[in-house]
């Protein structure tokens, strides 16, 4: 993991080097269409205050959970206990993020979603009321957060989230085995560079031409930024979008030619 510095200094470069987040200049409809219509989207959903309402109230609870790190904090999957505040303050994707997941979603009209790493489900949640009549299928290891999420998911009467529990190396091939294809899938566990790319890998024969491919973090680390170059290099991968905290990936034909994308957002 970058130290604060570290990161600071890649996002500087980033940003420096990013196309505007206007779209001008944009030579593929595609992209320029994403850009004005996703991305750019101002529009005050209500489903977003109650998410964030929830998220609210998370950020005040002090109770304590057992947490189970199968990823960069812990390979050997150490036990810790965290505050409900703790882990939504420093797990949770923030507002601005988890919109543009909810954006994604609405606009592209994905119904069969696949979300790796529930954490107390706000991005979950976010996903879910995209497309009430998706089916959101949400893997976490740890068996107490995830029993938070659910009551989350309660809370708000979202009833079209499949939960799965358990280690992600083990889960993932079994839901896999089951599952034809995702029109989107987010990646928000592990945060190392092996687990991730095969991840990539197990996960490229369940998607299709309209596909999405959300990565969390790729940025925060070197490992998770090799991971994402990895993805990059991937033929399948026809497009590819750096937002610098999370990077998305198309597999549209139209493109006849891997296009590669930095946009400041």
């Amino acid at each position: 993991m970058y130290n604060k510095w570290q990161l600071a200094t890649r996002y500087l470069r980033y940003y420096a080097t990013a196309l505007n987040g206007k779209g001008h200049g944009m030579h593929s409809p595609f992209v320029y269409q994403l850009i004005r219509e996703v991305l750019n989207n101002k529009k005050p959903f209500p489903e977003y205050d109650r998410v964030e309402a929830l998220r609210k109230k998370l950020g005040k609870d002090h109770t304590l959970l057992p947490v189970i790190d199968f990823g960069a904090g812990s390979i050997t999957g150490a036990t810790s206990a965290r505050t409900v505040k703790a882990i939504v303050s420093n797990a949770a994707k923030p507002a601005k993020y988890s919109q543009l997941l909810f954006r994604l979603a609405r606009y592209y009209g994905s119904r069969q979603v696949l979300e790796i790493g529930t954490s107390l489900g706000i991005s979950t949640a976010y996903l879910a009321l995209a497309q009430p009549d998706a089916v959101v299928t949400t893997i976490e290891g740890a068996p107490a957060i995830a029993a938070a999420a659910a009551q989350n998911f309660a809370d708000l009467h979202i009833s079209n989230i499949r939960q799965e529990v358990g280690n992600f190396d083990t889960c993932i091939p079994a839901l896999l085995r089951d599952a034809t294809s995702f029109d989107l899938v987010f990646v928000d566990g592990n945060h190392r560079e092996e687990p991730t790319v095969r991840y990539f890998n197990w996960l490229l024969p369940h998607l299709h031409n309209d596909s999405i491919l959300v990565f969390d973090d790729i940025h925060w680390s070197a490992e998770m930024e090799n991971a994402w170059k990895a993805v990059c290099a991937h033929p399948g991968a026809r497009c590819t979008i750096d937002l610098f905290f999370i990077g998305l990936v198309f597999f549209r034909r139209e493109f006849y030619e891997p296009q590669h994308f930095s946009i400041r957002f």
